[in-house]
């Protein structure tokens, strides 16, 4: 078998790519063997302890309460029936459309001194600024407030799940012992449903480390905005990279958590299917509350702030949707078509070389290319910016070397730069759509398919691609989606005079021309809904298959 594991050549090509995609972050931890002492010292005096005090406190403070907010509608849309359930269940996501950069935005100039909510508080109570204390929504608690808002659906979605395929009998035995009500979601269910809800949490609190838009526009110092700093007004690359490298290594930590959280999930779950706990009826007042306990994130997070943009936006969209703005919205598409096709691409690949041959060293540099999504934006980037400029030095001392001219900058200074950085960010989230559909194809029909004389390639291209049609168009869409909201890694390596949605709206807002911005926000947030639906059909898909089962 170790013989014949790299006999065909297209696998050779596993390797090729994913080192390739796994360069950028082992450059970032190969960086802290290079001294970088008046940094550091310079760091230590100043800014780091606000670095790494501001990342600690919102990663942990937004996990705490994503794990509140998610949990608690994960227990009430799984445990009870209420009026308009049905409707608030897919509701409850609608704000993971909503990046929480422009949220950030859109609340700010809400709730500024000079935005309508005072203005028309001091108009209706006759008040001057200083008559009256109004929270500064620019703050840590607010940054920490806008990325839970935007981030609880990550434990909702993953609780409501596990809450949902509990079974039965271990709501009868509680009963029996006379464990009922909250006891029995503190005792029972939540214990069971614990692997689940602290892996949404992790991812949640993965999130909030790598978030840039947000903290920045609020002034406040996170290691996110230390490692633009130092590479834009310290010019010191490596110094970048090697706080790029502390901020990764508390990222891999929560890592750590959440795949020990998936394996005790496997443990927790009965290979047989099990009917489920069957939903209680809430009476008339406890049904109305249940809903406004619902409403209030989705509000919050969604309706209030896209609201505000729609009216924003209508009032600017003469004076911004010009050329100007369809340019804005072809750099942002085709930079994100092309993305997800390499992205999908390389997880078809990834994917079907993990199907076709299972062995340990395939696996791990699978696992290794895909290992970017746990990894900040801004981290891949440095890493890309890193390795292509070394490349591009190569090629032009080679061209210098053979031809006496210089080619420039081939791969740093153009999109190349953004394509690979992308691809190392999103290709677990094609990944995980692709693998989902691989499972559900039988191994039979692939033994069928060679015994008709059929190389690999050709079982993959005649066989799995047409059955997989639709979690690769899934795929496609959500690293779209994905790709068109990136924010740090597109303001690092984009080309010169290159801008894309993402990148015109943080310019705006951080010029605090708000309304202005609402035009490419809105924008983003609407294609944002897209996923939001997937998601949302996956999961009705999913109870109703477990309803047929049950």
């Amino acid at each position: 078998m170790k013989n014949r594991l790299w006999r065909e050549p297209w696998l050779w090509t596993i390797t090729v790519f994913s080192l390739l995609l796994a360069v950028p972050v082992l450059l970032i931890f190969s960086s802290i063997f290079i001294p970088q002492k008046a940094l550091w010292q310079h760091l230590i005096d100043t800014v780091l302890s606000d670095y790494v005090y501001h990342s600690l406190l919102i990663a942990f403070s937004v996990g705490a309460l994503t794990l509140l907010v998610g949990t608690s509608l994960a227990w009430l849309v799984a445990r009870y029936e209420f009026s308009g359930r049905g409707s608030l269940q897919w509701l409850i996501l609608l704000p993971m459309a909503m990046p929480a950069y422009i949220l950030a935005y859109t609340y700010t100039g809400m709730l500024d001194v000079a935005g309508p909510l005072q203005t028309h508080l001091r108009a209706f109570f006759n008040w001057t600024y200083h008559d009256y204390w109004f929270p500064d929504v620019r703050s840590v608690g607010g940054a920490i407030l806008m990325l839970s808002l935007v981030l609880y659906p990550y434990v909702y979605m993953l609780g409501r799940t596990a809450f949902s395929e509990q079974s039965a009998s271990f709501y009868e035995a509680s009963r029996s012992m006379g464990v009922s009500g909250f006891a029995y979601f503190r005792k029972v269910a939540f214990p069971l449903a614990r692997p689940a809800i602290l892996t949404g949490t992790a991812l949640a609190m993965m999130e909030a480390f790598a978030d840039y838009g947000t903290v920045q526009y609020f002034g406040i110092s996170t290691f996110t905005t230390g490692i633009f700093r130092t590479w834009n007004g310290l010019g010191n690359a490596i110094g970048a990279a090697q706080l790029a490298a502390v901020l990764t290594s508390f990222v891999l930590v929560l890592l750590l958590i959440e795949k020990h959280s998936r394996r005790r999930l496997r443990y927790f779950h009965q290979g047989q299917k099990q009917h489920s706990v069957k939903r209680l009826s809430l009476s008339p007042i406890k049904s109305f509350w249940a809903v406004v306990a619902c409403l209030i994130p989705v509000a919050l997070g969604f309706i209030i702030p896209c609201v505000q943009l729609i009216i924003w936006a209508v009032e600017r969209a003469s004076s911004q949707v010009d050329a100007q703005f369809m340019v804005l919205i072809w750099n942002s598409f085709y930079l994100a078509v092309s993305a997800a096709l390499i992205a999908v691409g390389l997880a078809l690949l990834f994917s079907y070389a993990k199907r076709l041959r299972s062995h340990w060293l395939l696996n791990s540099q699978v696992q290794l290319a895909s290992l970017g999504y746990a990894i900040p934006g801004t981290v891949i980037a440095i890493g890309a910016m890193l390795m292509l400029s070394a490349a591009d030095d190569a090629v032009n001392a080679l061209t210098e070397a053979l031809f006496d001219t210089s080619v420039g900058l081939i791969f740093s200074g153009t999109l190349v730069a953004l394509l690979l950085a992308y691809s190392v960010r999103f290709l677990a989230v094609a990944m995980h759509n692709v693998e989902a559909g691989l499972q559900r194809i039988k191994p039979s029909m692939d033994d069928a398919a060679r015994s008709m004389g059929l190389s690999s390639f050709s079982v993959l291209k005649k066989v799995h691609v047409p059955l997989l049609r639709a979690s690769v168009l899934s795929a496609l869409l959500l690293v779209f989606v994905d790709v068109l909201k990136e924010l740090p890694a597109t303001l690092i390596l984009r080309p010169f005079n290159f801008n894309t949605l993402a990148v015109r709206t943080f310019e705006l807002a951080s010029e605090e021309r708000l309304q202005d911005a609402a035009v490419p926000a809105i924008t983003i947030v609407m294609v944002g809904l897209l996923p939001v639906i997937l998601l949302t059909r996956a999961l009705e898909s999913t109870k109703h298959k477990s309803s047929s089962h049950a």
